[in-house]
């Protein structure tokens, strides 16, 4: 429970430290006291999230401080104290005090038990804690998007929910890549089919690196065939003098008469030694070159067949030069270029057949999930309409009748039902829920949003409330201004469900009904104060003659008599009556 609540410099209140009682807590006063700024600082507390303008005028900043007490062997704490060590956070007194404090043009300093923490953590805390329903909350009821979120609360499907609407999500980013995919395979499907024909056409011309240069001699030399065999022949006729049409002494000969001549000069000058063996020395090579020309001048033959291949491939490699690059190394660094594109397209064929496989795994997945999911609604709905059927009775209102209608769209695209059929789906699965309700015996259900007046909200609210308060764990409720729209007759029936709600737990509530207020455990009035020149607001509990002058002022104004006492009177009474008799059945 909240033992203390400490707000300083919040909106119009200047400093307040409010003591809080077990069980219901009233809080009365007048019309822009900041009876609702009380309920906001609770809010801001456990959210840790504060704007500027909250910050009175003229102050640094504002400071909320809550003190919480555990309830004594109470298993539903377990799981926030687990929370709480695994955050190094120690409890071991059973108090949790938790802090938020806002500078101007600042951040927040939230801390739970003096230590700065996250607001993620906070707000994981302050779940565990408090339910706040404000007069905003009774407009949910009127906004079917909330139904389902009221009906997986009490069925205690939010942990199933989670886990399809993470399926939900591999789903929608599964498919939405497939998507983006499919389009790219489609957009470059006619590019790919031109990489492939290159790659073929480069592949089949079977280049090596260099061949050109050596083709392009080659054709040089066929081309040249009949000259280079006349000049050959004509070069050994030269040397060794065979059909030589020259009219000079072959070489070698020439050579050959050379060493003798010097030999014979030799013998007579034995210095000329060097050059007779440099003579001696040639003749061989000289024999060596005429024999090898003459077999080059025998074998050149001139080949059709050979010089019109060179000039076939090397048109060959200059086309795909023009293509693809200005060297054949260049067209080959192409091709390893086109093998990679290609390899990319085949990794996104592979990729899109792999998400074609989780996008229907996950579908089948989501299907049974979604299904058990349904199921669990359907169950937990049948509870809920005849608990809340319950509620409305108590709450006066036995000729209204509530129900849940719970329906599924078939769809082509839709995930798969065991029962063979495709059903439109979302994150929360493949229901859509509404509340209904049949305001007079014999009339068809409608939704609610359409027949229910603001008082009947208001009292379904807390209906639903009550039947949440059987499943629900949250030790502190919050309503502010639940009787919005509501009089005083049903004031009464209100208070009384408040009271019962505020049995092993604590129940905070704002209220303009006498009706209601006298069911309080404890009463607390919002004043606001006026000093000429700044107004802020005060909190007194009040007991005593003090409590009877603020709830004759809340049943007949400013103006009260000895009637309108004993009235006050009679409603307390009756209230205490009440509850002394109903002890008992809590």
């Amino acid at each position: 429970m909240l033992l203390e609540l400490r707000v300083k410099d919040f909106g119009i209140i200047e400093d307040i430290n409010w003591n809080l009682s077990e069980g219901l807590n009233v809080i009365t006063g007048e019309t822009g006291a900041g009876k609702s700024l009380v309920i906001d600082a609770v809010e801001a507390l456990l959210s840790g999230k504060i704007e500027e303008e909250n910050i009175r005028y003229g102050s640094d900043g504002t400071f909320i401080e809550g003190l919480f007490a555990f309830p004594d062997k109470k298993a539903s704490f377990d799981s926030l104290k687990s929370l709480l060590e695994e955050n190094g956070l120690s409890c071991d007194d059973g108090m949790l005090v938790i802090s938020c404090e806002l500078k101007k043009q600042g951040r927040s300093v939230i801390r739970i038990n003096r230590r700065a923490v996250p607001r993620s953590l906070l707000s994981q805390v302050g779940a565990y804690l408090v339910d706040i329903h404000g007069q905003s909350d009774h407009l949910s009821l009127l906004n079917t998007e909330y139904h389902i979120d009221f009906l997986d609360s009490y069925a205690h499907t939010l942990d199933l929910r989670q886990k399809f609407a993470s399926l939900y999500s591999e789903l929608l980013q599964a498919e939405s890549e497939l998507e983006s995919l499919a389009k790219a395979d489609k957009d470059t499907s006619a590019q790919e089919e031109l990489l492939r024909f290159q790659a073929d056409e480069i592949k089949k011309a079977k280049l090596v690196d260099g061949e050109d240069a050596e083709l392009e001699q080659e054709l040089k030399i066929i081309s040249a065939s009949e000259q280079l065999k006349a000049s050959s022949f004509e070069v050994y006729s030269m040397l060794n003098g065979e059909d030589s049409a020259s009219s000079s002494i072959p070489a070698l000969e020439a050579l050959n008469w050379a060493v003798r001549i010097v030999g014979r000069l030799v013998e007579l000058d034995p210095s000329l030694k060097p050059e007779l063996a440099m003579l001696e020395g040639v003749v061989p090579d000289v024999e060596e070159v005429a024999r090898s020309i003459r077999n080059y001048s025998e074998n050149m033959e001139f080949d059709a067949g050979r010089l019109a291949e060179i000039e076939d491939r090397l048109e060959l490699i200059r086309n795909l030069k023009r293509k693809y690059g200005q060297s054949v190394p260049e067209i080959l660094s192409y091709l390893e270029g086109i093998e990679s594109k290609l390899g990319r397209f085949s990794n996104s064929a592979e990729r899109i057949e792999e998400l074609k496989k989780q996008s229907a795994s996950l579908r089948q997945e989501l299907g049974k999930l979604g299904c058990e999911l349904s199921n669990e609604r359907r169950q937990a709905a049948k509870k809920l309409i005849e608990q809340v059927n319950s509620e409305l009775a108590d709450l006066k209102m036995e000729q209204v009748k509530f129900d849940v209608s719970i329906m599924q769209k078939k769809s082509a695209n839709g995930i798969p039902s065991p029962d063979g059929e495709n059903y439109e789906f979302s994150r929360r699965g493949v229901d859509f829920i509404e509340f209904m309700a049949a305001t007079n015996p014999g009339e068809p259900f409608k939704p609610l949003v359409k027949i229910a007046s603001t008082g009947e909200i208001s009292r379904f609210m807390l209906a639903l409330k009550g039947a949440f308060s059987k499943t629900d764990n949250i030790p502190i409720l919050v309503f502010d201004e639940i009787d919005i729209g509501v009089g005083g007759r049903c004031g009464e029936v209100i208070g009384e469900k408040l009271w019962s709600l505020a049995r092993g737990r604590q129940v905070l509530c704002i209220t303009h009904l006498p009706q209601i207020a006298v069911f309080a455990d404890a009463h607390h009035a919002i004043r606001k104060n006026t000093d000429g020149s700044r107004a802020s607001t005060t909190l007194e509990s009040l007991t005593g003659d003090a409590l009877i002058s603020e709830l004759t002022v809340m049943l007949v104004g400013s103006q009260s008599s000895e009637s309108s006492v004993n009235s006050v009177k009679e409603l307390m009474q009756k209230a205490m009556d009440w509850k002394q008799g109903n002890r008992k059945l809590i």
